[in-house]
C-alpha cells in the first residue's frame, strides 16, 4: 500500500468500486465480494469479458469499461499478467482523476505498480478490499439505480431487445448476444452507440430514466 495514502477517507468519499474479473463462479471471491461491497453501500460493478450481461445478485455483469465511464476505484481479482494487461489498458484511458487500483492478494504484479508509481496513480496491494472495509467498518449510503440490457432477439431478424430492471433485480443469463448493459449512470455517461441512441430519444421534459422505461414496453 501507498504509506502516503489514508484508505478510510478515500474509500468514503467514493461512489463506485469496479470489481474486474467478478463473474458467475460463485465459489471464486470475486464474485462474492460484489454483494458484500454492496451491503456496505457502494455502486459496485462487476467486470468480466465472457459474463457480461448477466447479473450478480441483481448486479449486471459489464464486460469492460466503456469510453466515458468514470472509474474511482479499480478493484483487480485477476492473475497477475491479466492484472498488468487492465493495469495498460487504465492507463492508457483519459481519467478525470485516475483511479485508485487496488491488487487483491494474488494479482500483484511487480511492473504494473512500477508503471502506476511513474504515472503517479495510487495503488493497493497484499490486501483485500472487502475484509479491509470490514475491519474499519466502511460504510456509505446506499446508492439505488435501475440498469438495463440491450440484446440480440432470438429470431434472427437482427432486431434489438431493450428492457429496463430495478434495483437489485435479477436477470437470467442472455442467451442472444449482447449489445449493451449498464445502469443508469451509464447510460447517463458512456459515449457508446447504444447509450448515445437512447439518450438522443428523450422527448422534451423527459428524464432519461423515464425515457428508458418507456422504450422497454
Amino acid at each position: 500500500m501507498d504509506a502516503s495514502l489514508d484508505l478510510i477517507p478515500a474509500l468514503k468519499a467514493v461512489t463506485s468500486i469496479h470489481v474486474f474479473g467478478a463473474g458467475l463462479n460463485a465459489e471464486r471471491t470475486s464474485h462474492t465480494a460484489v454483494p458484500e461491497l454492496r451491503q456496505r453501500g457502494w455502486r459496485v460493478v462487476p467486470v468480466h469479458p465472457r459474463d457480461g450481461g448477466a447479473c450478480i445478485d441483481g448486479v449486471p455483469i459489464r464486460s469492460t469499461v466503456e469510453e466515458g465511464t468514470t472509474v474511482e476505484v479499480a478493484v483487480l481479482f485477476l492473475a497477475p499478467e491479466r492484472a498488468r494487461d487492465q493495469v495498460r489498458r487504465l492507463l492508457m484511458t483519459p481519467h478525470e482523476t485516475p483511479p485508485l487500483v487496488w491488487f487483491q492478494p494474488g494479482a500483484e504484479d511487480d511492473i504494473a505498480l512500477e508503471w502506476l508509481r511513474e504515472a503517479g496513480w495510487e495503488s493497493v496491494h497484499a490486501d483485500c478490499i472487502v475484509r479491509y472495509s470490514e475491519r474499519h467498518n466502511l460504510s456509505r449510503p446506499s446508492i439505488e439505480t435501475p440498469w438495463y440490457r440491450q440484446i440480440s432477439d432470438e429470431d434472427g431478424s437482427g432486431c434489438s431487445v431493450w428492457t429496463a430492471h430495478g434495483c437489485d433485480e435479477h436477470a437470467e443469463p442472455p442467451t442472444t448476444a449482447v449489445e449493451w448493459v449498464g445502469d443508469l449512470l451509464d447510460l447517463k455517461t458512456s459515449t457508446t452507440s447504444v447509450p448515445t441512441y437512447i439518450r438522443s430519444l428523450c422527448r422534451e421534459d423527459e428524464s432519461l430514466e423515464a425515457c428508458a422505461l418507456r422504450l422497454s414496453r
